[in-house]
């Protein structure tokens, strides 16, 4: 059997009105975070929102009162839309598209304050990073993503296990800051270097299918582990155990899934066994059969 026939099959994030609304107001925060905090200190958020200011304040310096970056930034879109529409499921695409359409409105209607909104300029930066990790975490805990390197980020996750997003927009980000620092000068580099790092972060905080979390269960239930191999179509090691306080039987099953499945998942283990006892540890390292599923 071959490697694509042994690849698990799990059906993808549903367009729920819930998750529509998430990708929706993700994508605005987003936008908003580059307009409000970024755009009046003239730095540059890096990934292809960044490339489209840069394309715009150095081909098309004309345009004062119309944000144009939006516009480039759906152009630049349209060929990383065409390959993860080939590579991606297609509930996905659709929250995608739907994120960029958002985005362009943004960052076309949003204006750009003439001074900065904040006195600090640090401040600005770590406002915008926490605001923008935040908005695109959103899209991507509703089920799509924001474009651009997301695209591209989630395609080499779901390949490579020790692949992020986050991490994917640092590589880019590296060549992109570079660039800048020649272009323009060091400090306008650096302080968006900071931005990028203090993005990057928050978004991985927030990408709730890209953290593993450990679930140790104890039930007197079987069902439960059935439960979780054909549902969620996770791996489960379970033992046999006694309680000391009672000295009846039990199970002890141990498995692994996604920080964004686990309110699921612990509702149907109480929902099969509602004195099931539950233990979530975060910050769980995975190596070995793991799949992400980020899409």
């Amino acid at each position: 059997m071959s490697e694509l026939q042994k690849r698990i099959i799990v059906a993808p994030k549903p367009m729920t009105f819930r998750n529509i609304m998430t990708i929706i107001g993700g994508s605005a925060l987003y936008a908003v975070s580059v307009n409000l905090f970024m755009m009046p200190l003239n730095l540059y958020v890096g990934g292809v929102v960044g490339l489209s200011q840069l394309l715009s304040s150095v081909f098309l310096p004309e345009f004062i009162r119309f944000n144009v970056s939006g516009i480039v930034n759906f152009l630049l879109n349209i060929p990383l839309f065409i390959l993860g529409y080939k590579t991606m499921s297609k509930n996905m695409m659709i929250g995608t598209l739907c994120s960029i359409l958002i985005q362009t409105i943004f960052f076309s209607v949003i204006p750009i304050p003439t001074t900065p909104i904040l006195d600090d300029k640090l401040s600005c930066i770590l406002v915008a990073g926490l605001l923008g990790g935040i908005g695109c975490g959103g899209m991507l805990i509703g089920g799509g993503s924001g474009g651009g390197l997301d695209l591209l980020g989630v395609y080499l996750t779901e390949k490579k296990k020790r692949f992020s997003v986050g991490r994917m927009n640092l590589y880019f980000n590296v060549v992109f800051y570079t660039v800048c620092a020649l272009l323009f000068d060091v400090q306008t580099a650096l302080y968006s270097i900071i931005y990028i790092a203090v993005f990057a972060f928050t978004l991985d905080r927030w990408h709730y299918q890209n953290i593993e979390i450990q679930l140790m269960i104890f039930t007197q239930s079987a069902e439960v582990k059935r439960m979780i191999l054909d549902k969620y179509v996770r791996g489960v090691t379970f033992w046999d155990g006694k309680g000391a306080y009672t000295n009846n039987d039990t199970e002890v099953l141990v498995t692994i899934v996604s920080k964004s499945e686990v309110a699921s998942v612990k509702s149907d283990i109480l929902r099969i066994d509602p004195k099931a006892f539950i233990i979530c540890i975060e910050g769980t390292k995975v190596t070995g059969g793991y799949e992400k599923r980020l899409s």
